[in-house]
């Protein structure tokens, strides 16, 4: 009679990510640079990742900003245009 339908599957894992837009790899070389990123923006950058992520968990995005830029930073220097 009715279709079911879910709304709201996944609306609880959406808020919880912090609101980072995702590294788009540059098509050319990114400037000043000249290389090509050698990997995808996912696995750039552990180190700086794993800090920033941590930080946003335990203490919240508006005070990590540090720790953003310093990740901002490493994924421009791996040849990624964010």
């Amino acid at each position: 009679m009715g279709a079911s339908t879910s709304k709201g599957v996944g609306v609880a894992q959406a808020a919880a990510a912090p609101s980072i837009p995702p590294a788009e790899p540059v098509n050319a070389a990114a400037p000043g640079t000249g290389e090509k990123p050698k990997c995808k923006a996912c696995c750039a950058c552990p180190e700086t990742k794993r800090a920033r992520d941590a930080c946003i968990v335990e203490n919240g995005e508006e005070n990590c900003s540090s720790l953003i830029e310093a990740h901002k930073k490493c994924m421009r220097d791996a040849g990624f245009n964010i």
